[in-house]
């Protein structure tokens, strides 16, 4: 409940996301013989709300969220920044679930930044993603994997502009109108750490969830959100003198805010410091 209460709340213009996020953690969470560990991945433009729907997720499982020791994030540039050190990225990533796992089944993944994760890294993980009882008399089947990733969301624009330029809302948009695409576009991905990956290959990936690009009026309501935040009372001229300030795309039409609501944080230092 609370996992839907907080995306309903805080997450603007991504229904998608609400709707699927929260039916597969609660089926996860509920089922007592789960066959694998969640595997979710999300898709999407910077500042969409990705890494926030992952710090939801983990704070309405872990009484400390995302500062919980069974919450474990890697940042591909930042773990894995080499490749040539590939292979003993892949006996550290393998010995570090392993290990944590062991210790709390119920144990969380977050993978940040999987577009600039070295291809073929992500794969020496793949056995704990499969439909395995044990490995080595642990069980994976309670833990819950998460990919963030910036890969796909050409495609993802690509539809709702679709639905846009054709009368219909994002609201009309669903999952079958994108998920296929969007996981095909990312296994074909040169540039993204799921190319031509086994986890993709094999379905071990549960849901790919297409975060859509923000629009103006989603904008606003970050900005609202933020200065409420804050403990300010909120002001509309300056909600959009801030939504104004954005850059948007396509050059043309301008519907979709370039970096979502990224830096709507620091444009708000600017008005209350």
């Amino acid at each position: 409940a609370a996992l839907q209460q907080n995306l309903d709340k805080k997450l603007f213009g991504q229904h998608l996301v609400s709707k699927v996020v929260v039916k597969a953690v609660r089926g996860f969470l509920n089922n007592t013989n789960a066959k694998k560990p969640l595997a979710l991945s999300l898709h999407g433009w910077t500042g969409t709300g990705k890494n926030f729907v992952s710090k939801i997720v983990a704070e309405s499982i872990y009484k400390r969220g995302l500062q919980s020791k069974y919450v474990h994030q890697f940042v591909a540039t930042l773990h894995f920044p080499h490749a040539h050190s590939i292979n003993l990225y892949k006996d550290q990533l393998q010995s570090w679930i392993r290990g944590n796992v062991s210790i709390c089944p119920r144990s969380l993944f977050i993978f940040d930044e999987m577009d600039k994760m070295h291809a073929g890294l992500i794969d020496s993980i793949k056995p704990f993603l499969d439909y395995y009882e044990l490995l080595d008399g642990v069980s994976y089947r309670q833990a819950i994997f998460i990919f963030l990733s910036n890969a796909g969301a050409e495609k993802i624009t690509e539809v709702a502009l679709d639905f846009w330029r054709n009368g219909r809302t994002r609201e009309d948009i669903q999952l079958t109108d994108i998920q296929n695409a969007l996981s095909v576009s990312v296994f074909n991905n040169k540039n993204s750490g799921f190319w031509h990956s086994t986890l993709i290959d094999r379905n071990l990936i549960d849901y790919f969830i297409p975060f859509l690009p923000l629009e103006y009026k989603h904008v606003k309501m970050c900005v609202r959100v933020e200065i409420e935040s804050r403990g300010y009372a909120v002001d509309e001229d300056i909600v959009s003198r801030i939504a104004e300030e954005m850059t948007y795309f396509p050059r043309e039409e301008r519907i979709y805010s370039d970096k979502g609501c990224k830096t709507v944080d620091a444009k708000l230092d600017y008005y209350y410091d």
